[in-house]
Formats: C-alpha cells, structure tokens, sequence
C-alpha cells in the first residue's frame, strides 16, 4: 500500500490538455480566428488571475515556475505537497502533525496541490482548512460504531465502481484520484490506493451497462475520488454515454476541484459540460477561507455554462461548528451562484471521532440560520445513515403542540404562533 510520502503522479487519462482547438492570443482563449485578417472572431474566458496569495506563494515555493505553470491545472497535479519534507517546507508542523505523517501506510496518502496549499496557515496547526489535509494521530483511534464503510457502499454494489441504493438513482464511482486527500473522507478506504487511479475501462462499460438495463434509474451521481481530475477526453466519454441512455434524466457530478483547483475549470471543460445538459453538480466546500477570488472565477464559469450549482459541506468539530464561520460559508457560496444544499453530520469512518461533533450541534447550528438569514443560505441538515440507510433529515422542532384545532408553533426568535388545523393532526405533537 502506499504511504503519505509517496511521489507524485500524473492524473489518470491518456490525453494532453494540449491537444485543444483553441487558439491564444494576448492571453485570451479564442475559439475561432479569421484566416484573412486575423481577428478574433469570438472569445471565452480569459486566463485565471492570480490572487496576491497565491503570487506571493508561487514566488516564495516555486520560483522556477511561471505564472502560466501555476494557471495549469496538470501541474498543478504533479507539483502536489505528498511527503514530509516538502510539507515542512512550507509550514510549521506540530510534532504531531509531523509524527502522523511519518506513522501513515495505507490508503488515504497525504496530497495537497500547490494552489491549495497556498491557504494553509504557515504557523497555526489549529486553522481549519489545515485540520482537514493534515495527519494527525487521531486517525489511529478507532471508536464505537466506526469502520471502514460506514455508509455500506460495498454491499449495495451489484458491479464493481457502482453503487445502487436508493430506487431510482446510482452512484458512479470513475475514479480513486483526488487532488487534495480530506482526512475525513468518507471513502479513504479507496482513494489514493495503489494501482490505476482511474476505475478501468472494462468496469466503467459494465457500470454503464448496467444502468442501460436497469429502467428505473432516471439520477446518475458520478463521483470517486474526484470526476473532474479525470482529463476531458475520458469525462466526456463517460457524459455521453450517459446521454444516449434513455431513461437517465438527468446527471449530476461530485467535485471538490473548483475547490483545490480552479484552474481546472477550463474554457474546453465548460464547453463539454455546457453540451451535456441536464447537468447538475454538487461542489465540496468546507470553509469561508476557501473562497478565493480563483474560486470565484471557476464558479462563475460552471454558472455560465448554465450548470446549477450546490454545495456539500460536512460538520467538522472546530473547523465549521460554530454559527459566525457557518454563516460566513454560506453566505459567500450564495455570492457565487453556489446554493447551500447539504450540511452532513461527519461519518464515522475509522479514526474520525476527532472530527465528528454531536448531532445536536447540527440541530443548533441550523437554528441559528434559519430566520437569521435569507433561506437560501439554510442547507439541509442530514445524517447519511450507516449501513446504507440513506440520507436522513435532521430540523429543529418547531412545532410545540395543539391547542383545540390550533397548531402551535414557535418561531426562530421563540415566539409562538397559531396555525388554524382541524384536519389529521402531526403525529408526533402533543396535546397543549
């Protein structure tokens, strides 16, 4: 098995993003050039800014590299953070920090690209974003009711790199690769193991064909590792298949990229996504210090091509737990086109207590959303059942009980109010 100090590898997929259609031109993306005078006949979207961090990172860890090098999101791939030395090159570990590098075998290495890298703090082994990518002993300790597969993924697979538990919807898993490893993944068990990185192409035919032949799926979720550190050529292949199936209504993708990596969110990528509508994606964000003006820009780009956008953050004891850092995130993912969609209470994947809070600090943070600020900005609060259960709603109770054919109810500043209700009452009120 591999360890958190293992070299860096390229991205599945046979392609070179090289290989485009695209001409540049004064650093702008152009799609098509008159043969005769040259002129730009029409343009997409021009290159990825850089943020003063992340120049100031580049010129401090890499000053080889151009500013075009770190735009690329493959180099950004194979210049990811993967041993011990390199990361204490660029931060300040704490001996525990450093003593659980040096203890880690197995899957779920250490990977953290460039960009990503850049919003750590140097100094402080407490900030958020750097509890969630760096080791620390913790994930040796397993508790009660902890394991490898918590969600029962391994069960509920009738073909290998798929996953069927609800009717009418399934989960495929196309790849083992993600650019930056969340220690809390809820599939560490797979991601970064050895071996292609990519699902094979055999087993991605035999997933594809059997939701061909199974009518009731109209949803397909395709995730992994991340679908989009897959190269176009491959993603695009899978989307139409998809496509030509019938009875898929509509897909979606998982992706943390636009995350870890905006820069690859290309103008070729959105032109594949922008021709495979209905398409939907749920974006992995964890905190308000990941959203960078380079996040910025790839969210608008996926909004352009006219893809709906929500984002899946998962509670984590002192990352996001606390109602002003909640607030912040949610806010922001509105301000790019991001709608709050699920706040999941943390599995309980081996070695996660250290990350999981109680389930009531889900119920209280929610509360503390909802009438504060827009409902736009209030993600639904879920357990995703262990064992295959399902996705699980958890709300606060709102309703206090019944007062004759009046339903009582209290609001978000602990008013109560009267809703006039003479037909079968809620089942689980009781008499005022």
């Amino acid at each position: 098995m591999k360890t958190a100090t293992v070299a860096a590898e390229e991205p599945p997929g046979p392609s070179d993003q090289s290989r485009s259609n695209f001409h540049k031109s004064n650093g702008v993306h152009v799609s098509s050039v008159d043969q005769t005078s040259g002129a730009i006949l029409r343009r997409t979207a021009p290159k990825f800014r850089l943020s003063e961090r992340s120049a100031a990172f580049l010129a401090e860890f890499y000053p080889d590299a151009t500013r075009d090098n770190w735009n690329d999101w493959r180099w950004q791939n194979r210049n990811r953070v993967r041993t011990l030395a390199d990361l204490a090159r660029m931060i300040e570990l704490s001996d525990e920090e450093s003593e659980a590098i040096k203890r880690h075998t197995g899957a779920l290495p250490v990977g953290i690209t460039p960009y990503y890298a850049s919003l750590l703090d140097q100094k402080n082994a407490s900030q958020g974003l750097r509890r969630t990518i760096v080791p620390v002993l913790g994930e040796y300790l397993t508790s009660r009711g902890e394991n490898e597969d918590p969600l029962g993924e391994d069960t509920h697979s009738p073909v290998p790199g798929l996953v069927h538990r609800y009717p009418d919807r399934v989960l495929l898993l196309v790849t083992n690769f993600c650019s930056v490893y969340c220690r809390y993944c809820t599939r560490a068990r797979m991601v970064g193991a050895a071996g292609e990185r990519s699902v094979r192409k055999g087993d991605i035919e035999q997933a594809l064909d059997y939701i061909e032949r199974t009518k009731a799926v109209r949803d397909v979720l395709i995730s992994g590792g991340d679908p989009l550190s897959l190269d176009d050529d491959r993603l695009e292949y899978i989307l139409k298949r998809l496509q030509k199936i019938r009875h898929v209504e509509f897909i979606r993708i998982g992706s943390k990229q636009p995350v870890v990596q905006p820069m690859r969110i290309t103008p070729e990528l959105t032109r594949i996504l922008k021709r495979c509508h209905p398409l939907w994606m749920s974006l992995h964000f964890t905190h308000p210090d990941e959203l960078t003006p380079e996040v910025a820009e790839a969210c608008s780009r996926l909004a352009d091509a006219g893809i709906p956008l929500g984002s899946q953050t998962v509670l984590l004891k002192d990352v996001n737990d606390d109602i002003d850092t909640l607030k912040a995130l949610m806010h922001g993912l509105l301000r790019n086109r991001v709608k709050p969609y699920y706040l999941y209470q943390c599995d309980p994947i081996s070695g996660s207590a250290h990350f999981r809070t109680p389930v009531s600090k889900g119920v209280e943070l929610i509360r503390g959303l909802r009438g504060h600020t827009t409902g736009y900005a209030v993600p639904t609060f879920v357990v995703d059942a262990p064992n295959g259960g399902g996705k699980i709603p958890i709300s606060p109770d709102y309703v206090s009980g019944y007062d004759g054919d009046d339903l009582l109810l209290q609001s978000y500043d602990g008013g109560t109010y009267r809703y006039p209700d003479s037909g079968q009452r809620l089942s689980r009120t009781t008499e005022s």
